[in-house]
């Protein structure tokens, strides 16, 4: 399992399990609550004590930063169910609901998308905004599925401007894939 050749800075957080358990099915988008640089948001997973990482980490200026090896399940969207399967991706954002997400960093967002899908052999990225439904789709082999940190946890991450975007991002993605 390689990671992804879009990362510009890798700052390996200790926080996480180890080698995955489950096949990567799923990629996790999430808002970190702050325009942050790269090197801040793998900075603020270093401390042992915080117990949170994430795979990758995408700046205000929209760098892309590994946190933690795709082959390791990384402690982000309060699910050990969900990190097993997902890529998890902390994004620079406004520090306000809705969380808006400069260009620069949703656009490196459906880059990685789409670059997670192709090395591991996925061809659609699937997004279903009922959180029911989601966790009950059985994922084909070559697919991968959108989830949410709010599914999991009383929070409103990605917060409402993503949240409201994961169609889109799924489209975009999968007409690059």
């Amino acid at each position: 399992m390689s990671n992804s050749k879009l990362v510009s800075y890798t700052g390996l957080s200790p926080n996480h399990s180890g080698k995955r358990v489950c096949q990567i099915s799923r990629i996790t988008p999430h808002a970190v609550v702050g325009q942050l640089s790269v090197e801040r948001i793998c900075d603020c997973f270093k401390d042992k004590g915080r117990q949170a990482s994430c795979n990758y980490a995408i700046g205000a200026d929209g760098r892309i930063g590994l946190c933690v090896d795709e082959a390791n399940r990384s402690w982000c969207s309060s699910s050990r169910d969900n990190d097993q399967r997902a890529i998890t991706i902390e994004c620079a954002s406004d520090l306000t609901e809705p969380y808006a997400m400069k260009p620069e960093v949703y656009s490196a967002l459906v880059n990685l998308c789409a670059d997670i899908c192709r090395r591991n052999g996925k061809q659609k990225l699937i997004w279903i905004a009922d959180r029911e439904k989601a966790l009950e789709y059985s994922v084909k082999s070559d697919e991968m599925l959108l989830t949410v940190h709010r599914w999991f946890a009383r929070k409103s991450c990605p917060g409402n401007w993503l949240f409201e975007r994961m169609g889109s991002l799924a489209h975009e993605v999968n007409s690059r894939l």
